[in-house]
C-alpha cells in the first residue's frame, strides 16, 4: 500500500478552542500527524510525498468565495490593529441577514461554523497540503493502485462547501470522491469516524452519483448534534443516496460491526466503481473524546469487512486523537485492510 503525506500539514497549530464554555488546548495537533505517520510506517506502507494540484480542483466541492477566505482571510485579519494571532469569528449571521459585508469580521462569521476552526498564518498552507494529499491518493487509485492511504491533517469531513467547522477546512474525502468521479460513474463514501460527517453529507445530499454512508455516535447527544439522524436520506435527485447509521455513545466492536453489515449491503447495492473510506480512529476505547469503545482488534475486523467488497479504495484520514494507541490502531487497520483486500480481488502478491 502507498501512504501519501505532506510535511506542510504540520504548520497548522492553533493553541485553543471553545469546549463546554472553556477555552482549552487544541487536540487536533501536529503530533497527531506524526503518530499517524508512524502507524503508516508500522503497517509496511510505502510513504509517498503529496504532489501539487491546481487549486481549481477545489471548486468541484467548495465555493470560490470560501476558498478565497481560507487562502487570504488571515492576511486581512492581521492587518487590523489589535487582532489575535489566531483568527476566530466573533459573531455569526442569523437567518434574514440583509447586508453582505466584505469585512473580514463578517467573512469570519459567515465561513466559520463553530469555535474549533481557528486560522493562523500557516493554516492555508497546511489545509491545501491536506487536500493535495487526498488528491494524490486519488490519483494513485486512478492509475491502478488497489488501495491507497491519504494521511490528511487537518481532517475534512465536517467542512461544508462554504463553511469550516469541527477542526475541518477543506473536505478531503469529498474532494477525493469528486476526483474519482472523473473515471467512475458512481463512487461511495463510507465514513467510520465517531462523529457524523455532516459536511460530506451536505455536499452530496442532492446527488445520486455519490453514495454517502456514515456510522457514528448518535448526534442526539454527540457532536455535530444538528445532523446525522437516521432519517436523513438525501433530497431531490439524491433521495435515497445518504444513509446514516447512528449508534449509542460508548458502543463497542459488536455494535459497530453490526451496523457495518448494513452499510456494506447498501454500498454493494449501489455498485460503485470506487470506494472512499473516511477513516476516523476516534471510536477507540482510549480516545480522549470518549465517543466509542472500539478495540484495536475491532478496527482490524472493520477493515477486513470493508475490504471484502474488493473495490478500488482510497482511505482518507479523519479523526483519531493522541493516545499511546493511535499509531498501532492505524497500523492495525491498514495492514488488515491491505491483506483482506488482496484476498478479495485474488491478488496473492499484494500484502499477504
Amino acid at each position: 500500500m502507498k501512504a501519501v503525506f505532506s510535511a506542510m500539514q504540520l504548520g497548522h497549530a492553533p493553541s485553543r478552542f471553545l469546549s463546554k464554555g472553556y477555552i482549552v488546548g487544541y487536540p487536533e495537533s501536529p503530533d497527531r500527524a506524526r503518530a499517524l505517520l508512524e502507524g503508516a510506517r508500522q503497517s509496511g506502507a510505502q510513504i509517498c510525498a503529496a504532489r501539487k494540484f491546481d487549486d481549481a480542483l477545489f471548486s468541484g466541492v467548495h465555493s470560490a468565495r470560501y476558498v478565497d477566505f481560507l487562502r487570504n482571510g488571515f492576511a486581512e485579519w492581521a492587518a487590523i490593529e489589535g487582532t489575535a494571532p489566531e483568527m476566530m469569528a466573533s459573531l455569526r449571521p442569523m437567518g434574514g441577514a440583509l447586508n453582505d459585508s466584505g469585512h473580514i469580521m463578517a467573512k469570519a462569521g459567515r465561513f466559520m461554523m463553530d469555535f474549533s476552526c481557528a486560522i493562523t498564518e500557516k493554516t492555508w498552507a497546511a489545509v491545501s497540503a491536506s487536500a493535495m494529499t487526498g488528491l494524490t491518493a486519488a490519483e494513485l487509485c486512478l492509475k491502478g493502485e488497489p488501495v491507497s492511504y491519504a494521511l490528511c491533517r487537518p481532517p475534512g469531513h465536517h467542512a461544508y462547501g462554504n463553511k469550516a467547522g469541527g477542526f475541518c477546512y477543506l473536505n478531503n474525502s469529498a474532494l477525493v470522491a469528486q476526483q474519482l468521479r472523473g473515471a467512475h460513474e458512481r463512487v461511495a463514501i463510507l465514513d467510520v469516524d465517531v462523529h457524523h460527517g455532516n459536511g460530506t453529507q451536505a455536499i452530496f445530499y442532492r446527488r445520486p452519483d455519490v453514495l454517502t454512508v456514515s456510522i457514528h455516535a448518535d448526534p442526539a447527544v454527540y457532536y455535530p448534534y444538528y445532523w446525522g439522524g437516521a432519517g436523513e436520506d438525501g433530497e431531490a435527485e439524491g433521495a435515497g443516496y445518504n444513509l446514516n447509521l447512528p449508534v449509542d455513545v460508548g458502543s463497542g466492536d459488536d455494535v459497530w460491526l453490526a451496523q457495518l453489515d448494513v452499510a456494506l449491503k447498501r454500498i454493494s447495492e449501489f455498485q460503485p466503481g470506487a470506494l472512499v473510506i473516511a477513516l476516523g480512529l476516534d471510536a477507540h476505547e482510549a480516545d480522549p473524546l470518549k465517543g466509542g469503545s472500539v478495540t484495536q482488534g475491532g478496527f482490524a475486523r472493520i477493515a477486513e469487512q470493508i475490504a471484502s467488497l474488493g473495490l478500488p479504495t482510497v482511505i482518507v484520514q479523519e479523526g483519531g486523537y493522541l493516545t499511546e494507541h493511535l499509531s498501532d490502531n492505524l497500523a492495525m487497520f491498514l495492514a488488515a485492510y491491505e491483506g483482506a483486500h488482496a484476498l478479495a480481488v485474488g491478488d496473492e502478491s499484494a500484502g499477504v
